[in-house]
């Protein structure tokens, strides 16, 4: 089974993954957990470039970057383990690449699903969770956390995250209207209910659609 995870940067991907991981594993659950950008040496090095302030990309750059990262993951990890009967968990997937790059860069929806296809071989998540949160809330929390950083690690905002307001919004229209028209795969859940309570609509709706 592949289980994605959705949001906007800050929405709390991360820490619900991590929640979701431990509870399945003590479950008896064969689970392995991955990020994208990220998830071979290959990968892992694009994902350097693609989050590095130092570099300056375009949006076809940045999409065909995030593609290459992705193929390598899906051919490299993703199949292989899915064959072998594990659950993986994904911190973002091709849902992103629309959002992101799709409606928040402007790159042309038709071109974009093309190089996705491609990118995946095929492969959809069998269920992917979206943490729903507004752009406004999800910057305060990302600078809120780079001021930690800042005093106490010398972190800052990544490439990404500096995008700015507008870029948000334009990638929360794209989640909606992605959600729209996959109502079947999608499940929205309000990002600003407490970690424990998200961990139990997460945990409530995989028993109620995958029963074991």
């Amino acid at each position: 089974m592949l289980i994605t995870f959705e949001g906007i940067d800050g929405a709390g991907k991360s820490t619900q993954i991590a929640k979701l991981v431990n509870f399945l594993t003590n479950e008896g659950v064969d689970v392995l957990s991955l990020r994208e950008p990220g998830g071979t040496p290959a990968a892992e090095k694009i994902r350097t470039i693609l989050l590095d302030n130092a570099h300056k990309v375009t949006p076809v750059g940045e999409l065909l970057l995030f593609s290459a990262s992705r193929a390598e993951l899906v051919q490299d990890v993703i199949k292989p383990a899915l064959q072998e009967g594990r659950t993986v968990i994904l911190d973002r997937f091709f849902d992103s690449t629309t959002a992101y790059q799709g409606y928040g860069r402007g790159i042309d929806l038709a071109l974009l699903q093309s190089i996705i296809s491609l990118s995946t071989c095929g492969l959809t998540p069998d269920i992917t969770i979206y943490l729903a949160l507004e752009p406004e809330e999800a910057l305060k929390r990302k600078f809120a956390k780079s001021s930690i950083l800042l005093e106490f690690e010398g972190g800052e905002l990544d490439r990404m995250e500096r995008s700015g307001i507008e870029f948000y919004r334009n990638v929360q229209k794209g989640y909606q209207e992605i959600m729209r028209l996959h109502p079947e795969r999608f499940v929205c859940i309000n990002a600003l209910e407490s970690i424990t309570v998200i961990h139990h609509h997460i945990t409530k709706i995989l028993k109620e659609r995958f029963p074991r």
